[in-house]
């Protein structure tokens, strides 16, 4: 895949990638004029942004005119020696985009465009993750090893001696068997808890696509909550993140911030 890299003399740097590819490329009066298999091409006048020509082979089978979601990459590398825990992301701009977040420990951080909340003149969202194959974070809870379960996705824990489920567990948490596998079960719908009746249970949603059967009575659970409704951020010296923004139109996006706070192991 090729692209077009443009140089900035007032930063002496090279800060963007064009998804089209141009024969030849000039700028007069004004304007910027490439040449693309014989055709002269005067690029910002047209109202349809992001909507290049560009090599048939180079762009997957892509039509020429088809249209590419603008992309932005950089890192928030404040303090590199501490670690932070980076809870929120502020935009600056005249529209929301899709993020996607990494860090050095952390590799599943995301926003979706529709998390954002116009305050002011800014966006605002907490950051989500999917903590799936990551247990020392501090989102993920464990219970203990089951007694029996019974019809697939009634889990019971043993009273004497006592395994106790605990008070953070929540309606929505995403419930896990086999530490080693870390085999997802499926999404926690009740928890009944009656000792003196001899009940200690959890009532998991196993409907969902990707959850796996619980083939064993005696297994180890445990639980990561739920991201939407109980953010823990992304965990790391620094954060880097990919923005994506699906938008035809102009739009404008001056900064991108995060609340970031040191992180006390």
């Amino acid at each position: 895949m090729q692209y077009t890299l443009t140089y900035s003399p007032n930063v002496e740097g090279w800060p963007s990638f064009y998804s089209y590819n141009p024969d030849y490329i000039l700028g007069m009066n004004n304007y910027l004029y490439t040449f693309k298999g014989g055709n002269l091409y005067r690029h910002n006048v047209n109202d349809n942004r992001n909507t290049f020509y560009f090599d048939w082979w180079d762009r997957q089978n892509l039509p020429q005119n088809a249209f590419v979601a603008s992309q932005v990459q950089s890192v928030i590398n404040t303090a590199p020696l501490e670690n932070k825990l980076f809870k929120t992301i502020n935009l600056e701009g005249d529209n929301s985009w899709s993020m996607q977040l990494e860090t050095d420990l952390q590799y599943s951080g995301y926003v979706d465009s529709s998390f954002f909340e116009k305050k002011e003149a800014s966006y605002f969202a907490f950051i989500r993750n999917n903590s799936q194959g990551q247990l020392a974070l501090r989102s993920v809870n464990g219970i203990g090893d089951s007694l029996t379960v019974t019809g697939g996705n009634t889990v019971n824990f043993s009273i004497n001696p006592l395994i106790a489920i605990g008070g953070i567990i929540s309606i929505g948490d995403y419930i896990y068997f086999d530490a080693a596998a870390l085999n997802w079960a499926g999404i926690v719908q009740n928890v009944i808890v009656n000792y003196p009746a001899g009940i200690n249970q959890i009532i998991i949603d196993t409907s969902p696509a990707g959850t796996v059967p619980i083939t064993s009575n005696i297994n180890y659970f445990l639980y990561i909550k739920n991201s939407v409704a109980e953010s823990h951020g992304v965990l790391g010296h620094y954060m880097t993140f990919t923005m994506q923004n699906y938008s035809s139109g102009k739009i404008e996006l001056f900064t991108v911030n995060s609340e970031v706070m040191k992180s006390f192991p």
